[in-house]
């Protein structure tokens, strides 16, 4: 049986004021009796009320039976739950979010203990990571430029996310420049070729018109 707390408040005073009017003063044993009460009612021992005033036909009670027959009789009260308000918790933890109360003087411990930079370093190898398997299936590197950067993220290369994207713009206009710079040198190398073999066609021909008129 639970009371609301006015109720059982104001219950505990009247017994307190009749047995302090009455001069009687109880020194019986009840342990066993709250015990077994708070197996009862299934709660701890220190929320369960015993009747200063019954304490007699209280302590006749050895049985979870005659224990339950009290409860159900009034004679045994389980105390309200104690109210431990979360609203100044909540408002501190909404001030801490915003980085209210984070000073020097509200740390204790190191930096690497408030924030382990094992797991900083987690978090953004994660990153990088992923950036590098986004743009793999997304066709913005092949498979060999993707293991390289791999390589040099682990490797502590790139502090951030904005370093590794810069690195990945500036590896592919390097890679454009030096295909526009073969093909240009492949397209004066042939060209070159062709006109080697045309001098050397023309030659031929002239020599051919010389052994020509010889004859």
């Amino acid at each position: 049986m639970t009371l609301p707390t006015r109720v059982f408040h104001h219950a505990v005073y009247k017994h307190t004021a009749s047995s302090v009017l009455t001069g009687v003063s109880y020194r019986v044993n009840l342990r066993t009796q709250k015990r077994l009460a708070a197996s009862v009612v299934g709660c701890g021992k220190r929320k369960i009320w015993l009747d200063p005033n019954e304490t007699s036909e209280i302590a006749n009670a050895n049985s979870r039976q005659t224990i339950r027959k009290l409860v159900q009789d009034g004679l045994i009260i389980r105390k309200p739950v104690t109210m431990h308000s979360r609203t100044r918790a909540r408002e501190l933890n909404a001030a801490r979010r915003i980085g209210r109360h984070r000073g020097f003087g509200k740390r204790k411990g190191t930096k690497d203990a408030r924030m382990p930079s094992q797991i900083l370093w987690m978090r953004r190898l994660r990153v990088l990571r992923r950036l590098l398997v986004k743009y793999r299936a997304a066709g913005k590197i092949d498979k060999h430029l993707y293991h390289e950067l791999y390589h040099l993220s682990k490797g502590n290369t790139f502090k951030h996310k904005r370093a590794l994207v810069e690195h990945i713009h500036k590896a592919k206009a390097e890679k454009a420049r030096d295909r526009a710079i073969k093909e240009e040198m492949d397209a004066k190398r042939a060209k070159t070729k062709a006109a080697r073999e045309r001098r050397q066609e023309r030659v031929q021909q002239k020599r051919q018109a010389q052994l020509g008129d010889e004859e």
